[in-house]
């Protein structure tokens, strides 16, 4: 459970750089990738105690699921690393609820941003058409790891 609470953390670290700049620094996608590579390596388990092949299996999945969504511009390259990051260092059961939980979260902020934003548009600026995506994720897996878990 430490484990998956570091992991919390981890994603919030990225969450909160993610609304404020709309980008994820590598020290944190890939700094953390690294670590769980290396965990995975001197253990032979992921951070959440899954055998190494789970992580393995995760960690392809991720960029299955993550690369796509880059190509089509609904992704930033520090989102695939973060999904691959994740992958790593849980398995596919958490990844596919961090991914599931986020949908419906996301789905409502759009709407709320939408009507609020729809209510007071300020011509004269233009908002930023990327919407961060690891407060999401965070979300999906803080339902993953205290509710379904």
């Amino acid at each position: 459970m430490i484990h998956g609470v570091v992991i919390v953390l981890w994603l919030g670290l990225c969450a909160v750089q993610d609304m404020r700049q709309r980008q994820i620094a590598n020290g944190l996608t890939l700094g953390v990738g690294l670590l769980a590579l290396l965990y995975l390596s001197w253990t032979g388990v992921t951070w959440l105690g899954a055998p190494a092949k789970e992580g393995g299996w995760a960690f392809a999945l991720a960029l299955l699921l993550g690369l796509p969504g880059y190509v089509l511009g609904r992704f930033g390259a520090g989102d695939v690393k973060l999904l691959a990051a994740l992958g790593m260092a849980t398995t596919v059961d958490p990844l596919l609820w961090s991914l599931i939980g986020a949908a419906p979260v996301l789905g409502a902020w759009l709407l709320i941003h939408q009507w609020v934003s729809a209510g007071h548009a300020n011509p004269g600026v233009e908002a930023s058409t990327k919407q961060p995506f690891a407060p999401f994720l965070l979300t999906g897996f803080a339902l993953y790891l205290f509710w379904i878990h």
